[in-house]
């Protein structure tokens, strides 16, 4: 079966994830695969901004553990608390971050990462993984990828 994405490159921000988040929906809706799954909520993403890398983090023991993503290689393990992504774990809330450099205990998988934002995903009220989007430009995210982001991952978090 084709999959494909139906996005207009005029559209704003907010306009693009009004497009994308039904379409995201109808294609993890009825995939048993979580990873099926993040592997293809990561394109999606990718294909839909052109951000620099985007993925998951899956938690595993006492650690963040590298699953589905789009971009460069990156890091395969985050302890509690450290960088973006392991902030977002222990603090269970989104880190929306403009400039990576003056994060405190940034871990740098890439130089060319310049801005992030990370949410967590739920299960039964404990983070089970994180949804980590880089961009190689400052600033480049905002309250509008804050709170689509949020709600795709709540609809990730029906799935399973």
């Amino acid at each position: 079966m084709s999959e494909n994405l139906y996005i207009s490159v005029s559209a704003s921000k907010s306009e693009k994830y009004e497009t994308i988040l039904p379409q995201i929906e109808a294609l993890i809706s009825g995939e048993p695969d979580l990873y099926a799954n993040l592997a293809n909520i990561s394109a999606a993403l990718k294909e839909a901004f052109g951000f620099f890398w985007v993925g998951f983090y899956l938690v595993k023991g006492d650690q963040l553990v590298l699953g589905p993503f789009q971009g460069p290689i990156a890091c395969t393990r985050i302890n509690p608390g450290k960088g973006v992504c392991g902030t977002a774990w222990v603090e269970k809330k989104t880190q929306l971050v403009p400039d990576v450099e003056v994060f405190p205990g940034h871990i740098a998988c890439s130089a060319a990462s310049k801005s992030e934002v990370v949410v967590p995903v739920f299960k039964g009220g404990e983070v089970v993984m994180v949804l980590d989007v880089d961009s190689d430009q400052l600033d480049d995210f905002d309250s509008v990828d804050q709170e689509y982001l949020e709600k795709l991952m709540g609809m990730l978090e029906s799935t399973f």
